[in-house]
């Protein structure tokens, strides 16, 4: 008698990602281990290698997966959006609730991207560019009194800007930390 076809559950893999993103988030990378990102996600430590071959590979997973999501929304909106001031300002907005929303996951990006193998870290950084490259162009055409250095810069500053409460905790509501945020983008963009 055959035993019956495992079958495995299609959100295991999204739950070691959350779980991971969360105790990373408050622990620090190396205080992380795979038992740990395990027991939170509900599965044994050795049962994450079925989806993942190390802890650093669950870490590329979830930043591949934030670059990927903003430069799919960066793309949409510079096809979709006419305006280039609107589709600046959408662009504003995809970064505001990426780190009001997904405040955890851009802490972790934030603070251990170093801990990724170099190849990992070089080809995340090559997308994160492709990223401020759309915002610099956007930018360098509104505003025809500055070039593409200065563009860059106060590109830096604004997504800075919008990064800035990332590590301390406003008390604010939501919804009215996503518009300080946003105001403050466009008002170091000049736009």
């Amino acid at each position: 008698m055959s035993s019956p076809a495992r079958t495995r559950d299609p959100a295991r893999k999204e739950r070691i990602l959350a779980a991971a993103a969360d105790l990373v988030a408050r622990k620090g990378y190396h205080a992380v281990s795979m038992a740990d990102i395990g027991a939170a996600a509900g599965v044994t430590g050795s049962a994450i290698y079925r989806h993942f071959e190390s802890k650093s590979a669950v870490l590329v997973a979830l930043f591949d997966r934030v670059i990927d999501g903003l430069l799919r929304d960066e793309q949409r909106i510079v096809h979709e959006v006419g305006d280039l001031r609107e589709a600046l300002h959408e662009l504003i907005a995809g970064q505001v609730e990426f780190v009001v929303a997904d405040r955890e996951l851009a802490q972790v990006y934030h603070n251990e991207i170093h801990n990724l193998p170099e190849d990992d870290r070089r080809r995340l950084r090559r997308k994160q560019r492709l990223y401020l490259e759309e915002w610099v162009h956007l930018l360098a055409e509104l505003r025809t009194d500055i070039g593409d250095p200065e563009a860059r810069v106060v590109v830096h500053a604004a997504i800075g800007a919008i990064q800035s409460t990332l590590f301390h905790n406003s008390g604010l509501e939501d919804n009215r930390l996503r518009k300080l945020l946003s105001a403050a983008a466009r008002s170091v963009l000049g736009c």
